[in-house]
C-alpha cells in the first residue's frame, strides 16, 4: 500500500497565508515538503473528465417516491438525513465504507460524508443532495490529501451527481454552518455523523429524531417492485455460491472453513457488493453456536456443514439463506432424523406466510412441529401444550424463526413492535422462514449420539396477493434432494 505524501489539506501554494489546515507531514515520510514547482507543475495538464451523458439511476422513481412519502409524513419540518463517515480500521486505514441504510434508501447515493437535508417548500420539501465535489487540483489537494482522487479515486462532480439521483448537489463542506444557522424545526437521523449532529445540537430533541428514524424503518416493510427484484438478484447469486461451495468441500476438508467462507466470498464479490453479513460456516459442533463467524475450526467427512450467508447487491439489498449439508455428501440416520424434524418445521412456518395473516403464525407453526419431534424423541415431557406454554423447547430451538429481511439482513429493526412482530403480513413484505435444532456438544440431558448436531433450513420468502414465493427456491430443501443436489455437482 502506497503512503501519501500529506495525510491533511494542504496550504494554498498561491498565497500560504490563505490556508484551509496546515500541512502535517507524515512523521516517517520520505519527502520533507513539496516544491513551488513541482506544486506548479501538478496544477495543469490534466484532460477534462467530466461526464456529460449520465442516465439517472435504475431506482430514481423510486427514491424520488420514497421521499415524497417522508415529506408528507413531517411536513414543515427540515428533515437530515446523514450517510456517514469513514471509520478508522487501525492507524490510517479504514473499514470499507458503507453508507446508512435510510440515506441509500432515500437517495440511491452510497457516498461517504454525504448527507440529504429536505427543506420545507410550500406543501412539500425541496431535496438536495450534499457530497464533497470533485478534488481541487489549485490547490493540489487531489493529489496530497490522502482522500484527494489520486489515492482513492475519481468522484462525481456535484452536477453529475445531480443527474445521477435525481437531487440537486452541492458542497457538504459549508453544510454544518448552514445548519446552525437554520430555524424551525429539525430532526436528523442519529449515530452516522458526529460533525453534522453537533450542528443541530441545539434545534433536535432524541424523542423527535426517532420518530424519524422509526418511520424509515417502517418505510421498508413493504418492498417495492424494484427493491423485490434486487432482492431475487441477491438470492440468485446467494444459490450459485452455495453450489461453488458444495464443489471445493474436499478443499475444506483439506483446510479448514476459511476455504467455505472464501468461496462464498468470490462469489459476493464478483457478483454484488459484498456479503451481507458475516458469512457463518459452521462445521461439526460448530453448528450449534448461532453466529458462528470465527470459521476457523475442521472440515470432516461424516459431519454437519451449516452453511448461513448471503450476497448483497450492489444496491445493498441482501440475500439471507441457510442450509445444512452433509460433508460427505450423505446424511447419516440421526442426522436425516434431526434435519427432516427441522424440514416439515419449516414447511408449517412457510404455509403460514400468506397477506392477513399475524406475523407470528409462521413461528408459532414451525415452533409446534419442533416441540412435537422433541416430545416424540423424549428429550422434554409433554404434553406439547404445556412444552409451547413454558417454552421449554426453546433449549433446543434458542431463536425466533425469522425476520425482515431487505437492505439490512434483520431489516426495519427499528420499526414499532405493533408494525412489526404484533403486525399483519402484507403483500410486498420479505422475511426470513429459518427454524432449527440444536444439540450443544456439552448438553448431558440428550443422548450422546445428538450432541454436536446443530440443523437451520433458511429461505427468504415474499408475501403475494394469494400466499407466499420462496425467493431460494433454487436451492433444494428436502433431505433426498440435498444429497442428488450435492452428488450432481460433485460431479
Amino acid at each position: 500500500m502506497a503512503e501519501e505524501l500529506t495525510p491533511e489539506n494542504p496550504e494554498n501554494p498561491e498565497n500560504p497565508d490563505e490556508t484551509e489546515e496546515p500541512i502535517k507531514q507524515r512523521k516517517n515520510g520520505l519527502y520533507p515538503g513539496v516544491s513551488d514547482e513541482l506544486a506548479e507543475n501538478m496544477k495543469s495538464g490534466w484532460a477534462d473528465t467530466e461526464l456529460h451523458d449520465l442516465e439517472p439511476i435504475a431506482q430514481a422513481a423510486e427514491t424520488a417516491a420514497r421521499r415524497a412519502a417522508l415529506s408528507a409524513r413531517f411536513p414543515g419540518e427540515r428533515l437530515v438525513i446523514p450517510a456517514g463517515n469513514l471509520k478508522t480500521r487501525s492507524n490510517d486505514t479504514e473499514y470499507p465504507f458503507r453508507a446508512s441504510v435510510e440515506y441509500a434508501y432515500l437517495t440511491g447515493n452510497q457516498t461517504d460524508d454525504g448527507v440529504l437535508v429536505m427543506e420545507p417548500e410550500g406543501d412539500g420539501h425541496a431535496a438536495t443532495l450534499y457530497l464533497l465535489p470533485r478534488s481541487d487540483r489549485e490547490n493540489g489537494e487531489f493529489w496530497l490529501n490522502g482522500m484527494g482522487e489520486l489515492w482513492v479515486g475519481r468522484r462525481h462532480s456535484l452536477t453529475e451527481a445531480g443527474k445521477l439521483y435525481g437531487i440537486p448537489a452541492s458542497d457538504v463542506r459549508e453544510l454544518a454552518d448552514s445548519l446552525r444557522e437554520a430555524t424551525g424545526p429539525v430532526r436528523v437521523v442519529r449515530g452516522y455523523d458526529a460533525g453534522i449532529e453537533a450542528a443541530l445540537t441545539d434545534k433536535v430533541t432524541a424523542e423527535r429524531d426517532e420518530e424519524l428514524r422509526v418511520f424509515l424503518s417502517e418505510a421498508r416493510l413493504v418492498k417495492d417492485e424494484f427493491e423485490i427484484g434486487e432482492l431475487q438478484k441477491a438470492v440468485d447469486s446467494t444459490v450459485r455460491g452455495f453450489e461453488d461451495v458444495v464443489k471445493v468441500l474436499d478443499k475444506a476438508e483439506a483446510t479448514s472453513e476459511r476455504y467455505i467462507e472464501g468461496t462464498f466470498f468470490l462469489r459476493a464479490r464478483v457478483e454484488g457488493n459484498d456479503v451481507g453479513y458475516g458469512s457463518i460456516c459452521a462445521a461439526g459442533p460448530h453448528a450449534c453456536t448461532l453466529h458462528w463467524v470465527r470459521n476457523d475450526g475442521p472440515v470432516r467427512s461424516g459431519d454437519l456443514l451449516l452453511l448461513d450467508a448471503g450476497v448483497e447487491t450492489h444496491t445493498y439489498y441482501t440475500a439471507d439463506v441457510t442450509r445444512t449439508l452433509p460433508i460427505n455428501g450423505r446424511y447419516s440416520e440421526l442426522q436425516k432424523k434431526i434435519y427432516d424434524a427441522v424440514y416439515d418445521a419449516q414447511e408449517a412456518g412457510i404455509a403460514a406466510v400468506k397477506p392477513g395473516a399475524a406475523y407470528r403464525d409462521f413461528h408459532d407453526a414451525s415452533q409446534r412441529v419442533l416441540a412435537e419431534r422433541l416430545v416424540e424423541w423424549g428429550l422434554v415431557e409433554g404434553p406439547v401444550e404445556r412444552v409451547l406454554e413454558l417454552g421449554l423447547q426453546r433449549r433446543w430451538t434458542l431463536h425466533g424463526t425469522g425476520h425482515m429481511l431487505g437492505m439490512d439482513v434483520h431489516d426495519c429493526a427499528a420499526a414499532r413492535v405493533e408494525s412489526y412482530v404484533d403486525g399483519t403480513l402484507e403483500p410486498g413484505m420479505v422475511l426470513t422462514v429459518e427454524p432449527g435444532l440444536y444439540f450443544q456438544a456439552d448438553d448431558l440431558t440428550v443422548p450422546e449420539e445428538y450432541r454436536g448436531i446443530g440443523v437451520r433450513i433458511e429461505d427468504d420468502i415474499l408475501v403475494t396477493a394469494d400466499g407466499n414465493r420462496n425467493l431460494s427456491a433454487g436451492l433444494p430443501r428436502r433431505s433426498d434432494e440435498v444429497e442428488a443436489w450435492m452428488a450432481a455437482l460433485k460431479g
